[in-house]
């Protein structure tokens, strides 16, 4: 087991109440940072409007803007929307979500899901839930696809194809999402997603696969025909990952608790090579018990899609899709992207 001085959830300071990204009239989710090149910090968000449910209206409606703040805390301020709807003969042209920005050498490479399907729109005061053919269409549609740009600013090149895809009859036949990935310095990319596969004509549990590229701009290749963590002990989403010494470290979100302790908090795991992995001494990673900066606490209806945000090669801030309510997608009346500085180890 790799061995703390303190864990990573011990180092987590107080949250700034007042911090990170939300937008009026809309659902805010899945916040990646990157310090651009005017020296500010730049969020990628996900926003989806209001008149949706917030679950499951982000599959049909979701897109990637882009927030700016001086200092990783924020507040953030929207700026642009990055990756827009583009029309149903693309893969990623009714829905873009869970962006994860990284950048190599002179490229920002903006890491995302896209879903497309070929029915209407749904319309503000339209019923519109899970069973909704849209709904379904889109959910089989995710898939993995990167964006690039030489300025964080754009303009984004986006690809007519994932970079990943599904292969019929393996533990991702159903769909691949939540990229969570590693880019070397070589342009090399360890690349670690969320998967399900088809059971019938439906879908099973998710599941968490590993790819590889020699350069980010692919071809990708998945590293592993089983799961990278044993679906029958680990229920797991929300993966993120990053390089370090001993090889690769992860945190990712428990869905059972069974692993932490917490349903939907956090586990801390690592490995030689990203495809073996074990839990760290210290497996609890993050917790949906949150210390604001005003002294008092929370426990959040959501904690999710966490990204560790990297200066001088230590994390030094964690963000966090985050919901009100008292737990849960359906009982939330906001959502927004949190942040809670981490303190040195």
């Amino acid at each position: 087991m790799i061995v703390l001085t303190r864990s990573l959830h011990d180092r987590l300071l107080p949250a700034p109440k007042n911090g990170g990204f939300r937008m009026e009239g809309y659902w805010v989710w899945c916040g990646s940072v990157v310090k651009g090149e005017d020296g500010r910090f730049h969020m990628f968000a996900s926003r989806w409007p209001k008149h949706l449910p917030m679950h499951p209206g982000w599959l049909v409606a979701s897109e990637v803007v882009r927030a700016v703040s001086s200092t990783p805390e924020g507040p953030y301020e929207f700026q642009e929307i990055v990756l827009p709807a583009r029309g149903a003969e693309y893969w990623d042209g009714r829905s873009t979500h869970n962006p994860h920005i990284t950048k190599h050498g002179d490229t920002y490479i903006l890491y995302y899901m896209g879903s497309t399907h070929p029915l209407p729109d749904v319309a503000p005061g339209e019923a519109y839930g899970l069973e909704d053919p849209r709904c379904i269409v889109a959910r089989a549609n995710k898939r993995i696809g990167i964006a690039t740009a030489k300025s964080v600013f754009g303009p984004w090149e986006r690809r007519d194809a994932p970079v990943l895809g599904t292969r019929p009859g393996k533990f991702d036949s159903f769909l691949t999402s939540n990229p969570a990935p590693c880019v070397n310095g070589d342009g090399s990319v360890h690349l670690i997603y969320k998967a399900r596969k088809y059971e019938g004509n439906t879908h099973g549990q998710m599941m968490i696969g590993a790819a590889g590229a020699d350069h980010f701009e692919g071809p990708y290749r998945v590293l592993s025909e089983e799961p990278v963590f044993p679906p029958s002990r680990f229920h797991l989403e929300d993966p993120f990952i990053w390089k370090t010494e001993q090889g690769y470290e992860l945190i990712a979100k428990d869905m059972d608790g069974n692993i932490c302790g917490e349903k939907h908090a956090g586990i801390h795991a690592y490995s030689k090579d990203g495809l073996s992995w074990q839990l760290a001494d210290h497996p609890k990673a993050y917790s949906r018990e949150i210390v604001w900066d005003d002294g008092t606490t929370a426990r959040m209806g959501s904690f999710e899609r966490p990204f560790l945000l990297f200066q001088a090669g230590r994390p030094t801030h964690l963000f966090a899709a985050t919901a009100d309510g008292s737990g849960g997608f359906h009982k939330a009346s906001g959502t927004w992207n949190m942040v809670i500085p981490i303190a040195p180890e």
